[in-house]
């Protein structure tokens, strides 16, 4: 290189380190603005660096950084793309190094090499006090959605609990108060007695919108493009509108008068896409868009999604709060269905006051996010929620899927992890996970690749199924050869096992 070419370089670096320091400062700025917002409300000393980091991340987030990432890669320095958990530290450091380079003293101070494991050792924590400690094969825990027959069948747990599951989840939505209880014996008995470290979920439902009953002149109810269905609250005068071919009711009815003409309604994880063509106080006339295949079959307890619309609905309804009054007695985390925004939270910290007082605090939340409400509130939900109590998030897929749509589902999912990887928050990966394996005993590709993704969270769940013991197998297997190449967004540069064979001359 000729010494025009070098001074030219040394011009850009400069160019470039000025640009890194005003984006340096920006970000403290911000961040501490950010901060100062929010320092009042937390009341859990245990989350305010975690706060302190996130604020510092979202404050970087707000801007485009690709080009400064791009001139970062010819000087060998880090293109701060794996900054979440250490975001002044990592901005630090290149400061540092870029000044070095460039024969300037750094306006920024080096930081101490133990400031870049403070956050992964505070999600490591938290990851460990609310979903248990780590196995000794792999960083991702499991979790397992508990048939009906685990209440019965002691051999069931232990044999579940023996093959990798670390967090037992008990779907509220479904069996009942005496269910739970002998699930919870026989989950902690065969945890006790294999000497495992096995955590308790108790998920709440929520406000799931379902359809409740279905009804219909036809053969069957059956639904095609362009066919008419009828959501109502009114059970007794049926049909009530001729050009219907099935007539609906709804778990939520309190819904209807919330809907507008041109609203989508989609129904059983989006098989059926449709709008509402006309509307009054008692139904919605909805007209069918598209359906998977020619034509399918409407049933009662499919989920109801209305992307982009907010109901003003109760988070808690009497089952709830009947459930929780089982839970914060048994369970070691409490799952809340269906969060949307700040005012959940405080119904959800609301209660646990009335039912626990001064030790409400020391509950752990999951937070379930399936809506585009939740997730544009992420942020507040995040900080309303673990200022005051240790938290994890689900990102739940499947009607997160619908409500998103597909496409977007893929961004989402990511960006969801770097913000609580930023907070310090456990994630959990959900929702079909392996489900051909747990329906037929083998898995498809695509699902194999997708259970390997999901060894970016901090746990990933399964759900019940026909093959519970063999799915949970190859998950641990595959969680544990993950561990090797793979921590959050970081490739693990382990020696390729394909590349042994090379001929060197």
């Amino acid at each position: 290189m000729t010494e025009f070419n070098q001074a030219h370089e040394v011009i850009k670096a400069k160019d470039l380190l000025e640009e890194l320091i005003e984006l340096y400062d920006d970000v403290v700025t911000e961040g501490n603005q950010i901060f100062a917002k929010w320092k009042e409300e937390i009341t859990r000393s245990d989350f305010e660096e975690s706060a302190r980091n996130l604020s510092y991340y979202l404050a970087l987030r707000q801007r485009d950084i690709r080009g400064i990432q791009k001139d970062l890669v010819p000087w060998g320095l880090s293109s701060l793309g794996r900054l979440e958990a250490k975001t002044l530290s990592t901005l630090e450091a290149v400061i540092s190094a870029l000044s070095a380079i460039v024969g300037d003293k750094s306006q920024i101070k080096q930081p101490d090499f133990k400031e870049f494991s403070v956050g992964e050792a505070k999600l490591a924590s938290n990851i460990e006090k609310i979903l248990g400690q780590a196995p000794s094969n792999r960083y991702t825990r499991i979790m397992v959605t508990m048939p009906s027959e685990v209440s019965e069948d002691i051999e069931l747990a232990k044999n579940l609990i023996s093959k990798g599951m670390n967090v037992a989840r008990i779907n509220c939505a479904h069996d009942n108060t005496e269910i739970w209880q002998k699930m919870i014996h026989n989950i902690r008995k065969s945890a006790e007695e294999l000497g495992k470290d096995v955590k308790i979920l108790m998920d709440i439902a929520g406000p799931k919108i379902r359809t409740e009953w279905i009804y219909t002149t036809y053969k069957k109810p059956k639904v095609s493009v362009s066919d008419k269905i009828c959501l109502t609250t009114n059970n007794q005068m049926l049909p009530t509108n001729q050009e219907v071919k099935v007539t609906v009711g709804t778990s939520v009815p309190e819904i209807i008068n919330q809907l507008s003409v041109g609203d989508p309604v989609l129904i059983d994880d989006g098989s059926i896409e449709s709008i509402v063509e006309s509307i009054n106080e008692e139904e919605a006339i909805l007209l069918v868009k598209r359906v998977n295949g020619k034509s399918i079959r409407l049933k009662a307890e499919k989920g109801l999604n209305f992307p982009g619309l907010y109901f003003d609905i109760d988070i808690l309804t009497d089952e709830d709060l009947d459930a929780m009054k089982i839970a914060v007695e048994h369970a070691d985390i409490i799952g809340c269905s269906f969060i949307r925004d700040v005012k959940d939270v405080e119904a959800i910290q609301a209660e646990l006051d009335k039912l626990l007082g001064n030790k409400a605090g020391t509950v752990a939340l999951l937070f379930k996010i399936e809506t585009v409400q939740a997730v544009n509130n992420l942020t507040q939900l995040i900080l309303k929620a673990a200022s005051r109590n240790p938290l994890s998030i689900m990102i739940a897929r499947g009607d997160l899927a619908v409500e998103t749509g597909y496409i977007r589902l893929a961004e989402v999912q990511q960006q969801i992890m770097w913000i609580c990887e930023a907070a310090n928050i456990p994630v959990v990966w959900g929702t079909e996970v392996l489900a051909n394996m747990l329906e037929t005993g083998i898995p498809s590709r695509a699902e194999v690749t997708d259970a390997a993704e999901g060894a970016r969270s901090d746990c990933v769940m399964i759900n019940k199924g026909n093959y519970m013991l063999e799915t949970v197998t190859m998950l641990d297997e595959i969680l544990h050869m993950m561990k090797e190449h793979q921590f959050k967004k970081t490739p693990k540069l382990r020696a390729l096992s394909i590349a042994k064979n090379i001929m060197i001359d």
